[in-house]
C-alpha cells in the first residue's frame, strides 16, 4: 500500500487493524462462485499477452508466470539503469510506477515509449500502471480510475502494437477501506472503455482495500468484472502486505481465483513485518510456485520508509535482507523466473513441445482425493513439469501441478466423477499436446477407521440476519488423514451462504463439509480451519454434534 508521492505503506483504517483477525475472517465474506471464467478459448487467435482457461499466456500460448519486482519510475526518472539492473537479477517482468497527472507530474508519451522500449531492450515484460489512484474514497487526494483511463487512451499511439510486451494496470489500488463497495462498477467501466477504445492489451485490476481486499469485495465480484471484459483478456491483482500474515489467509485467496478458473497474480508484496503485523511472504512466494502464479515484489529501491527497499540507493550490488529473500532466497526470482518466450526465453530457440504425457491411471481414490500417475513425456531440451487439469465438456481448470510424472489431486467431492488429463512443459515453456483423458468416480465417503479427532466451533461476528462462523478441525489420532468429510446439523433454520477452506452441502439443517485443497490433509496432532458466513433468525445455537468421515468428534 502506497501513501501519499512516498512509497511506504499505508495501513488501513487503525480501529480495523485493532481487530484484524476478525477482519481477516470477513476477507472470504464473498467467495468467488465455481463459475468457469469467461475466456477466449486456446483456438482463438490472441494478440500478444493473453488470458486463456483462467492463465496468462504468451501470443504463441506458452504460460508466462511473471516474476518481477515493482520500480517507482515517476519518481525516478533518471533510475533508467533500474531495469537492466532488475533483469540481471533474474527478472522476467518489471511492474512500473506511472503518473496520469492527477496528483504528480504526468509521465509523457515519450517518455512512456522510451520506459517500454527500455523494457524491451533488456527482455522483460513491462506492467505499466499510474498510481494516482491509489485509495481513493479514503484519500482525498487520490485520482479516479475513469481519470486513469483516459490517461492510458491518450497513450494508444505509443502502446499500439505492444500486446507482447506491454500488460496495462489501470491503477493502482484504486480504493480506500471507505465504502469499497464502490470499486466494482468503475472497474467494469474503465475496463470497458479501454475495450471500446481499441486496446487489445491484457488489462490488470488491483483490489479495494488499499489493494488488500480483506473486505472480500473484489473476490466476490470477480466473476461480474472479468465477464464485463468483452475480450476476456483481464487478470486480477492481489496486493499482500500485513493483512496476510498467516498461511491460511494466503492460500485461501488464491486458491478461490484458482479454483475457479480466474486469472490473478500478487502485483505487490512485502515481507518485512511492521507496526500492523508480519507478512508471511514465504508462503506467498511457495503457493505462488505451487499455482504458478505471478507475484511481483515491492519495490527496487526509493522508498520513503527504505525497509521495503530491496536495493539500497538502487544500487544492486546493496541488495537489503528482503532484496536477497526476493531474489536469491527460496522460490525466489533466481531460482523460478523464466524470460518470456517472446524474447527466445527458457533455452533461446527452442519452440519444440515436449511429447505428449501418457494416459493418467487413477490409484489411492478416496472421498476427496485420488492419485493419478502418467508415463512421462520426452523433450529435446528436457520436460520440466507438468499441469493435471480437470475436463469437463469444452473447458478446463488446472487442479494440480507436478514435477515428476505422479500427483494428487485433493478436494473433491465425495461420489463425483471427474475427469483428468495432463500437459508436459518445458523450460522454454513450450506445453505438449494434452494427454488422453482419464474418469474417476471418487469414494462415497463413510467412517474412517482410526480417526480421532475434535472440533472446536466459535462465531466470529454477528448481524441482525446472519453471522460469520469458524471451526477448527484437529486430528487427535496417530496418523494423517487424508481426505475427510465433516457432518453437522443448525437447530434453528441458519444456512450457510460461502465457505472458505471448504466446500458446503446443506439439506435443511443438515451440512456437510468437503474439505479444499489444502485443507484435505490433517496431520497427526494438526489443525485445519473452515470459515464461513450464514444466514440466521433471532436464535443462533451451535451445533451440537460434529462427525468427521462418519467418526465423532469431541468439542475442542
Amino acid at each position: 500500500m502506497r501513501t501519499t508521492r512516498s512509497t511506504t505503506r499505508k495501513s488501513p483504517v487503525t480501529a480495523l487493524l485493532t481487530a484484524l483477525a476478525t477482519l481477516l475472517g470477513i476477507i472470504a465474506l464473498g467467495a468467488v462462485g465455481p463459475a468457469t471464467a469467461h475466456a477466449r478459448s486456446a483456438g482463438d487467435l490472441a494478440t500478444g499477452l493473453h488470458i486463456s482457461g483462467g492463465r496468462l499466456l504468451e501470443g504463441n500460448g506458452n504460460d508466462f508466470v511473471m516474476r518481477g519486482v515493482n520500480h517507482a519510475h515517476t519518481w525516478y526518472p533518471g533510475e533508467t539503469q533500474s531495469l537492466a539492473d532488475i533483469k540481471a537479477l533474474g527478472a522476467n517482468t518489471v511492474r512500473v510506477v506511472l503518473s496520469d497527472g492527477h496528483r504528480w507530474s504526468e509521465n509523457s508519451p515519450a517518455d512512456v515509449a522510451a520506459v517500454v522500449a527500455e523494457c524491451k531492450t533488456n527482455r522483460l515484460i513491462c506492467v505499466l500502471e499510474v498510481h494516482d489512484t491509489t485509495g481513493y474514497g479514503e484519500d482525498a487526494a487520490a485520482g479516479t480510475l475513469d481519470h486513469a483511463a483516459d490517461y492510458w487512451i491518450g497513450l494508444k499511439d505509443v502502446l499500439a502494437g505492444e500486446e507482447n510486451y506491454v500488460i496495462i494496470n489501470i491503477g493502482n489500488e484504486p480504493w480506500g477501506n471507505t465504502d469499497p463497495e464502490g470499486w466494482t462498477a468503475p472497474t467494469i467501466a474503465a475496463v470497458q472503455k479501454l475495450r471500446t477504445a481499441g486496446f487489445e492489451h491484457t488489462i490488470m485490476v488491483d483490489a479495494p482495500n488499499w489493494g488488500q481486499d480483506w473486505q472480500g469485495v473484489m473476490r466476490a465480484n470477480a466473476q461480474s468484472v472479468h465477464d464485463a471484459d468483452p475480450t476476456g483478456n483481464l487478470i486480477f491483482s492481489i496486493h499482500m502486505y500485513s493483512v496476510y500474515n498467516t498461511a491460511q489467509k494466503v492460500t485461501d485467496y488464491l486458491h478461490a481465483f484458482v479454483d475457479a478458473g480466474l486469472p490473478i497474480l500478487i502485483g505487490e508484496f512485502g515481507g518485512p513485518a511492521d507496526q500492523y503485523g508480519d507478512p508471511d511472504e514465504d508462503t506467498m512466494m511457495a503457493t505462488a510456485e505451487q499455482l504458478r502464479l505471478g507475484y511481483l515484489a515491492w519495490s527496487w529501491s526509493g522508498n520513503t520508509d527504505p525497509i521495503l527497499d530491496l536495493a539500497t540507493d538502487f544500487d544492486p550490488s546493496r541488495l537489503s535482507s528482503w532484496g536477497r529473500r526476493i531474489f536469491n532466497g527460496v522460490n525466489g526470482i533466481a531460482q523460478t523466473s523464466r524470460e518470456a518466450t517472446v524474447y527466445g526465453g527458457g533455452n533461446p530457440g527452442d519452440t519444440q513441445a515436449p511429447s505428449t504425457a501418457g494416459t493418467p491411471t487413477a490409484s489411492a481414490v478416496a472421498a476427496t482425493s485420488v492419485t493419478l500417475t502418467w508415463t512421462a513425456a520426452t523433450d529435446d531440451a528436457g520436460v520440466t513439469g507438468y499441469d493435471i487439469v480437470r475436463v469437463n465438456g469444452g473447458s478446463e481448470t488446472t487442479v494440480a501441478a507436478s514435477t515428476t510424472n505422479t500427483a494428487t489431486v485433493t478436494g473433491l467431492t465425495a461420489d463425483t466423477t471427474y475427469t483428468f488429463a495432463v500437459y508436459a512443459r518445458d523450460a522454454a515453456g513450450n506445453r505438449s499436446a494434452r494427454s488422453a483423458t482419464v474418469n474417476v468416480t471418487t469414494d462415497k465417503g463413510g467412517s474412517t477407521p482410526g480417526v480421532g479427532c475434535s472440533v472446536g466451533y466459535r462465531v466470529v461476528g454477528e448481524w441482525p440476519d446472519g453471522f460469520q462462523g469458524e471451526i477448527t478441525i484437529r486430528n487427535t489420532g496417530a496418523t494423517t488423514i487424508n481426505g475427510w468429510t465433516l457432518a453437522f446439523a443448525f437447530a434453528n433454520g441458519q444456512t450457510v451462504t460461502n465457505m472458505w477452506g471448504g466446500s458446503p452441502t446443506q439439506n435443511g439443517g443438515t451440512v456437510s463439509v468437503a474439505p479444499a485443497s489444502y485443507t484435505s490433509t490433517i496431520p497427526a496432532a494438526g489443525t485445519v480451519t473452515v470459515g464461513f458466513t450464514a444466514t440466521k433468525g433471532s436464535s443462533n445455537a451451535a451445533p451440537a454434534v460434529f462427525t468427521l468421515s462418519g467418526t465423532s468428534c469431541t468439542a475442542a
